[in-house]
């Protein structure tokens, strides 16, 4: 279990991961733009160049909280990423309501951002501390609805349970299509990529809550945000895309063909929309998105009593 836990499928292979499907965004989005994007090694080198560099805190920073949250927001993507499904269909961790603990998780990166971006008493800082927290009660009810719509088909809190649910009976995953939309808009605005990526843009108030973050604690920081990313497509993949053959290097194949078919989505909506503002992604998730939701968990419900 400690290898489970420690090496793989855990932390370490979280960490490797996360920069490989970081390069293969960036290498998508280049080529999606004519351009040629970067080397292999590229995220790698950045984190290490930045590891290297001097750390600077502002003067007027909360020091305690400025070094903390990134580790903080690490740590939070970290423990989540062991109950999601990566190898045969099995998390590290699996019991009955896993999913409730992975979506608590979830709601950590966000506010240590907020709190990162607030105790750095910056002007750009504060502004995109104030965006994420504004955009995170936009996106949580329909994300978290389109997620859990799902569990109440398959009758289980847990993920590991309902991805085997919905490999026995593939068909069923088919009633959740419209959760699977919404759920894979709502992961994009969570990742704060655009067109959701109001909170860091840098055209306006200069990568928000990151400006006044260097060295190592940025290194960590950026390595969180690549990590959530994971975390979040991983999450998807087990739900969304349940289907395990029983051959573990098999099903350790599907899971990475699925992961870079999930990213290759977020990427063509990151390349191919311009961002919205602050405002227009509030009235978006509250008048779209979170009402065919609800539909999706009504829809579920009425299946779930019929089929009993």
């Amino acid at each position: 279990m400690l290898i489970k836990t420690l090496i793989f499928p855990g932390v370490l292979f979280l960490s490797v991961y996360s920069f490989i499907l970081e390069f293969v965004d960036r290498k998508m989005y280049a080529h999606m733009q004519n351009r040629e994007g970067p080397h292999w090694y590229q995220p790698v080198a950045d984190f290490f160049k930045l590891i290297g560099k001097k750390t600077i805190i502002p003067a007027d920073a909360n020091e305690r909280i400025f070094r903390a949250m990134p580790f903080v927001t690490l740590a939070a993507v970290t423990a989540a990423f062991l109950y999601i499904p990566v190898l045969g269909g099995k998390a590290v961790f699996s019991f009955s309501g896993d999913i409730i603990i992975v979506l608590y998780f979830l709601t950590v990166p966000p506010l240590a951002k907020f709190l990162a971006g607030w105790y750095s008493r910056d002007v750009y800082a504060t502004l995109g501390a104030v965006r994420i927290l504004t955009q995170m009660f936009a996106y949580e009810v329909p994300l978290f609805i389109s997620v859990l719509a799902p569990t109440l088909l398959a009758g289980t809190w847990s993920i590991t349970e309902m991805a085997a649910f919905y490999n026995e009976h593939p068909l069923y995953a088919l009633i959740n299509i419209p959760a699977m939309v919404i759920a894979i808009i709502s992961f994009q605005c969570k990742l704060e990529r655009a067109p959701f990526d109001s909170p860091e843009a840098e055209t306006e108030i200069v990568s928000g809550v990151l400006v006044e973050y260097s060295g190592r604690l940025l290194a960590f920081f950026k390595m969180a945000m690549d990590s959530e990313m994971v975390l979040v497509i991983s999450l998807f993949s087990a739900i969304f895309l349940p289907f395990v053959t029983g051959i573990v290097w098999v099903d350790f194949l599907l899971y990475i063909v699925k992961t870079l078919a999930v990213l290759l989505v977020l990427t063509l909506m990151r390349v191919t929309m311009a961002r919205l503002e602050i405002n227009h992604i509030v009235m978006f998730c509250w008048k779209y998105l979170a009402p065919v939701a609800l539909g999706q968990v009504v829809i579920n419900l009425l299946i779930r009593g019929a089929l009993q």
